[in-house]
């Protein structure tokens, strides 16, 4: 539980240092984990960062390409789980179901995925320590292991996806002959071979990410000029807020969109990724500028994804909205796809995913449509395949303080993963995933909570962040963006779960919910103590030292130079 502590008590650089017992300060009113930063900027143990990018001097300019160029990397990494399969898949079926009407829902959530990058980012910067770590640091041991339990299940259900996204190119690519288990087998063994390019230098590793992103980008693209949409649509598709003649389906699809562009481990990704710049931290100038060329770098990043995301939409939006199945069939059987028994001969509206996507392009617009996506996809799989083992091993290695070897490590994180992948290549034909990756897409949207409540509760604690905590207007604005964000997506749990008709699937869900509402209650009780909501700290009722009792967690942080 919190303990009140009067922090003006004891500013920065103060030489009065509280009594320590084990490497963990003692409040005098309390304990709670330190979140003191590593003694030493080497991290001998630590991936990604076996060097650190120099930020270059440029004391006369209000802005440097120069600095910008040094910073950016993380944010293009961080970006890549906006067009991981998952994503690519919403995208697809947005357009196919509602047309352009819902690009602005699309917009709206890579915005607001942008501000709560932004919070992460200063968390790193500033602290010098990702989320998973000070999460290891503050909270007590059985909300701990349970809060990292519930990140490593969204990391799985993202890694299945994109795996699986990866495997499905393969199969397209090939025309059928590497199944879908072959495909798994393939993207695990050049996803190791990719991950020690780092040992080559982290540019050159971050310069490959930025050529799958161009891949990527080159390939949706291409899709996009072929079909040709409709600008007009689009850009009324894009800022006016409102569905016209929207149904069920298509209100579900955008909450479905919110839940594929804000995904968990990206939260945890990013604060570790920005640790990899040299930074002084006890110079308060050095950090402001780390945090601003950060969030510049963050917002290019965001733009660039988002393009890509609106290309795959507009191509679906324009060549398939309101097609019917026996349509698309009477298409593909006069090019002579081989696919042509995926679409039933009926007047039921067309439902894609990646595979059939891939199939309806080759039958209208030619083999080389349908291998090109395939290309774009494979790239997009591959990407987010080796930014989700990164996020697995911050993710563990914060949680768990893991010391292992480097290889070690990435076996264990990668195995973690790809073993419930394997099993669901083996029995599932390629033809039949959509049910499981709406599954997939519910699993990662119940784990939000438990990125999003502690992000904003440690960014608004001047205990960790000092002059960079949140102030009252993104208190206010994170806490309502976050409350509407956790909303939406519990709506599509619930829609899911409805649809699936068994009553002991009910039984054993509102079991399951009242185990899961209990806990994120608990985490947003310290969030809201964080906040600022002293009264709800129940280990200051009756305390009279401070008329602002409120929740602390107590660091030792380098004086900023003033």
């Amino acid at each position: 539980a919190p303990h009140c502590q009067v922090s003006d008590l004891l500013p920065i650089g103060s030489h009065q240092e509280p009594p320590q017992e084990n490497g963990v300060i003692q409040s005098t009113q309390g304990l709670y984990s330190s979140t003191s930063p590593p003694a030493s900027d080497d991290e001998p143990f630590s991936t990604y960062f076996e060097e650190k990018v120099p930020i270059p001097e440029d004391v006369t300019q209000m802005f440097s390409f120069r600095k910008l160029w040094a910073f950016t990397g993380p944010g293009f990494l961080m970006s890549i789980a906006y067009l991981d399969p998952g994503n690519i898949e919403s995208d697809l079926q947005s357009g196919a179901k509602a047309g352009f009407k819902l690009l602005w829902v699309l917009l709206g959530a890579t915005i607001i995925g942008l501000l709560l990058q932004r919070l992460a980012a200063r968390l790193g910067v500033v602290t010098g320590m990702h989320l998973a770590e000070v999460c290891n640091r503050q909270y007590p041991t059985v909300p701990r292991i349970i809060l990292w339990l519930m990140v490593e299940l969204a990391i799985i259900g993202s890694d299945m996806q994109e795996v699986i996204g990866c495997a499905i190119a393969f199969n397209l690519l090939s025309m059928g002959r590497i199944p879908l288990w072959g495909g798994v087998l393939i993207t695990i063994i050049d996803t190791f071979v990719f991950l020690f390019l780092d040992k080559y230098g982290l540019r050159k590793l971050e310069a490959f990410f930025g050529f799958l992103i161009t891949i990527m980008a080159v390939s949706f693209g291409y899709e996009y000029v072929m079909v040709r949409p409709d600008q007009g649509e689009l850009l009324k598709g894009m800022f006016l807020p409102y569905c016209e003649n929207c149904d069920s389906a298509q209100m579900e699809q955008a909450v479905g969109i919110v839940g594929a562009v804000i995904m968990p481990h990206n939260i945890y990704l990013h604060s570790a990724l920005v640790k990899s710049r040299q930074i002084d931290r006890g110079n308060k100038k050095e950090v402001k500028e780390a945090n601003k060329y950060y969030f510049i770098e963050s917002t290019i990043a965001l733009f660039i994804s988002f393009l890509i995301n609106v290309f795959v939409v507009a191509v679906f939006a324009e060549a398939f909205y309101d097609k019917t199945n026996i349509e698309v069939n009477a298409k593909c059987n006069a090019s002579g796809s081989p696919h042509t028994d995926l679409f039933p001969l009926d007047n039921s509206t067309l439902q894609v995913d990646i595979f059939k996507g891939g199939v309806v392009l080759g039958c209208f617009f030619g083999p080389a449509a349908l291998y090109i996506w395939a290309i774009g996809i494979l790239a997009a799989g591959q990407s987010s395949t080796m930014t989700g083992t990164y996020s697995g091993q911050f993710v563990m290695e914060g949680f768990l303080n893991l010391r292992w070897s480097r290889f070690a490590r990435v076996l264990l994180t990668r195995s973690i993963a790809i073993f419930p992948t394997l099993l669901v290549a083996i029995f599932q034909d390629v033809q039949h995933l959509t049910g499981m990756n709406d599954f997939l897409n519910v699993l990662q949207s119940m784990q939000l909570p438990f990125a999003l409540i502690p992000i904003l509760t440690f960014t608004s604690l001047t205990s960790i962040m000092d002059d960079f905590a949140n102030g009252l207007v993104w208190k206010i604005g994170g806490g309502v963006v976050i409350l509407v964000v956790c909303a939406i997506n519990m709506y599509f749990v619930v829609v899911y779960v409805t649809s699936l008709n068994s009553v002991a699937l009910y039984v054993l869900v509102a079991l399951l919910c009242i185990a899961y509402l209990s806990f994120v209650c608990y985490l947003a009780w310290q969030c809201l103590i964080a906040l600022g909501v002293s009264c709800l700290d129940v280990s200051c009722l009756g305390n009279r030292v401070s008329n602002n009792c409120h929740a602390v967690f107590i660091e030792e942080q380098p004086a900023y130079d003033t």
